[in-house]
Order: C-alpha cells, then structure tokens, then sequence
C-alpha cells in the first residue's frame, strides 16, 4: 500500500517576498488533501526555518533545512535573507550565485525522501532543475507574480523596443499590447542595455530564464478574471505552460483559526483607536528590501504631513526627518524596523488606501482586502505591476516623480488627498472592491477557477508520475 499518494517538494528563495507566497502555496496545496492524500516539503537554510516552521504551524508541513554556504565574498556571515542584505542592489547576484553551493545537500536530502511527484523551485534557484532532472521528477517554476509583467518584459525586449531610444522618460507602445507604453526607466539597467551582455548580473538572468524554458510549467500567483487577456496571451505564445493559482494570500492560514491575536501589537490597538473615533487611515509601506534615497523618504514624509490624512507607515530605520512624528502627532504612527502582518492591517476597517511600492504580493493583498493603492514603484517589475493595477484594472493612481526622479511632496499630498477623500480614490474603491469578490471566488472550494486549476496540476503530475 502506497503511504504517500501526492508528495510536492517547495524550494523558495531566500527572501521574505518569495517566501511568503511559497508558504501560502503549501497551505493551499495542503488544503486540498480532503480530496487526496497530500504531503508538502519545504526548503529553507538554518536562520531562515523559524520563520517556516510559525507560518506552516498546525499543518504536517515538513521543513528541511540545508546549509547555507559560508565565507561568500561581500556578503556578511550569519546572513541568510536578502532582506538583511546591507545592500541589495550590489549584493543580490553574489548572494543568489553562492545558493548554487546547496545543490550537493539539496540532492542527498531528496534521494532520502518519499518520492517525489514534483516540485515548485523558485525562479532565481535555476539550478534546482538539474537536481530534478537527476532525480526524475518534474519541476515547475515559481516567481510570484502576476502574468502581465513577464508578458511585457518579453515583448519589449524580443523587439528590442528601447535599443534605439535615448530618453529615460519617452513613452514607448509596446507592440504586442499597443494601449500599454513602456519607458526607459521601467526597466533594472542590466536588463535594457545590450551592451551589458557580459555582466554578471545578466548571465544571471540568462541562466534563470534558460532553465524556466527547460522546466515543466510556470505558477503565477494571479487568477484568470484578473488579467484575461495577459493570461491568454501567455498561453498562446509560450511553449511553457501558466498555471494561475492566486491569490495564495487567500489560502487558509491555521493560525487564523485560533481568532484573535492573544496580544495586540501596538499598531492594531492605534488602528482600533482610529476606527473607533470614525477616521480612515493610509497604509503606507515599501516592502522589505527597497532602497529609497533618503531625500525621497524625506519628500513623501513632508506630503503625509501637507496632506492631513491619518496614516501608519511602516518603514526601516530612522530615515524620516527630525520632528516629523512630533509634528504629525496622533495623526500619524510609523513603524520601523518591525514585521507586521500586513494582510491584517490591509483588512482593517479603517485602512482605506495603500501608499505602496508595488511589489506584487502587497497588491495582492491590497486587492483582496477591498483596498485601493497609491503606485510608488521602486525597482525590479515594480513598474510593470504599477502598469496593470493603475492603467488596466484602474484601482490605482500613480505617484509622478519629478524631474530627476524624485516626488515631491505637493505631488505625494495632492495624490494621498484624492485617494482618501476625493472622487478618483471612490472611484478606485468601487473597482477594487469588485475584484476583491471576484479574488475569494477564485479560490472558493470546489468551484473557483484557482482551485479547480490547482487540482488539474495534481491530477496532471501526479498521474504522469504513477
């Protein structure tokens, strides 16, 4: 008798915004085991396993954790996360290099597990493919973002739309997607200039993107109502199969089950104050590892204050300006250097906007929460996210930089008073909040179109397999 029908081996890279929704990929992947026998195990290094082992709580997750190399060159010992990268930007390549040193470990962990009938690995772990391939099982890539941003990417690079265009800010149709415009400064350097080609940050990139093709299909957190016409579009170019399961924020969480919070941190009880007294509140974040220039930080500082709106901002270290939370008193509340539960403050009942850098899994959740956004993108695909949330789904605004690539603070108070009080942020609530319904029936049990895709990826592999 066989004891294990379905075992799915997770491989997330080591960073909290990759982590995160690989986790609520197990979650879901698990709550699909009334239908069959489902066993999940997850890959993390030895600092990093904490943070599994409480977000997979109360499930029959196992967790294995693999050495994480030592003495790589530029990056600190005892570092494990690029959220705790001194800088990211310099750091990411050596960091994401030095993970290919787990593969010895990585491979004689799984030759001692239960069988395999298929793997996720995340994207930036390009090497994780060959292990599958030695140890005969499929792996399927997982980035954690939405289906448009790649669609994008591709068709501005196969036609190499931006070669010949010298301006950073000139607006560019993209000729797959001729209503959507692309500039220069949407995309990381090393990925818009050819001349880059022996950088090692592209031949990063080459080798990621060169064993996606290679894999067996690709997960997007994302749900087909969402973006229609990028899903289809993905399907019908692109020999590699797209698999929408989101939103895995929705995936039922088991500490949720036990209610409310047996302490409440300081920021929920000010967030219960606010609701009590009848005023909204911004949310205002930037994600775990964005580099802002301080001037920048200074900048949306002084609009929060122009502005007047009650707002809670969670950032890292002390980068706002002298005075300011003296200045802003009980109208504003900043958190630094804490993680929140950010889902949770998004689902507060006095959180109605979300000033946010765009990263996918906050508009997500944004979006699943009822909740219209501020666009501030900051790096990476960021600005691709910001194309689809402000200009396809319209439930955001835009936060215009100035010229040298800054936002001033009229321009950060003017968009946070529309937001929160004008006829564009109504506007923009009315949107979200439809998608917001259709983002719960995706997963509804049973019948959504997330859940019903998901149980085709098991039945698929899991009888390719048996």
């Amino acid at each position: 008798m066989e004891l294990e029908k379905v075992h799915v081996v997770l491989f997330p890279y080591m960073s909290k915004g990759h982590m995160i929704p690989m986790l609520q990929l197990a979650r879901l992947l698990l709550s699909h085991s009334f239908a069959r026998d489902i066993s999940v195990t997850v890959f993390t290094t030895p600092l990093n396993r904490p943070f599994f082992a409480d977000s997979l709580s109360g499930t029959k997750a196992t967790v294995i954790a693999l050495p994480f190399p030592k003495n790589v060159p530029e990056i600190p010992p005892g570092l494990e996360c690029t959220d705790k990268l001194p800088a990211i930007s310099s750091l990411h390549v050596p960091f994401t290099r030095a993970t290919e040193s787990m593969q010895p470990d990585f491979e004689r962990e799984l030759a001692s597990l239960p069988r395999v009938s298929f793997m996720v690995s995340d994207g930036f772990l390009w090497w994780t493919l060959e292990s599958a391939l030695k140890l005969g099982f499929p792996r399927l890539v997982f980035l954690g973002m939405n289906c448009a941003s790649p669609c994008i990417l591709d068709s501005v690079f196969e036609n190499q739309l931006l070669s010949k265009v010298k301006s950073e800010t000139e607006a560019v149709a993209v000729p797959e997607f001729p209503w959507i415009k692309v500039r220069k400064c949407d995309f990381v350097e090393d990925m818009s200039d050819a001349k880059l080609a022996t950088d090692p940050g592209f031949k990063l990139i080459i080798d990621q993107v060169t064993s996606m093709s290679k894999s067996q299909g690709i997960i997007f957190n994302t749900f087909d109502d969402l973006e229609p016409v990028f899903i289809d579009f993905y399907k019908r170019t692109r020999e590699l199969r797209p698999w929408t399961l989101g939103p895995l924020c929705l995936a039922k969480n088991s500490l949720e089950d036990e209610g409310a919070e047996k302490v409440k941190t300081v920021w929920m009880k000010w967030l219960d104050e606010k609701r009590d007294k009848g005023c909204n509140v911004l949310y205002v974040a930037f994600g775990s590892q964005a580099e802002i220039q301080r001037e920048q930080v200074e900048e949306i500082a002084l609009g929060l204050e122009e502005s007047k709106v009650n707002f809670l901002w969670v950032l890292k270290g002390n980068e706002i300006g002298k005075g300011f939370e003296e200045r802003v008193g009980e109208r504003g509340m900043a958190v630094k250097d804490e993680w929140v539960d950010q889902r949770k403050i998004l689902e507060h009942e006095s959180v109605r906007g979300f000033l946010s850098h765009c990263g996918w899994n906050s508009l997500m959740e944004s979006i699943c929460a009822g909740v219209p956004i501020l666009a501030f993108p900051v790096a990476a695909e960021q600005p691709l996210n910001a194309i689809l949330v402000v200009e396809e789904l319209r439930v955001a605004e835009r936060v215009v930089a100035a010229s040298g690539g800054v936002a001033r603070r009229g321009e950060v108070a003017k968009k946070v008073k529309e937001l929160m009080e004008g006829e564009k942020g109504k506007e923009l609530r009315r949107n979200v909040e439809a998608y917001s319904k259709m983002a719960k029936k995706a997963l509804e049990e049973g019948v959504g179109s997330s859940w019903k895709n998901l149980d085709n990826l098991i039945n698929e592999f899991c009888n390719n397999g048996t």
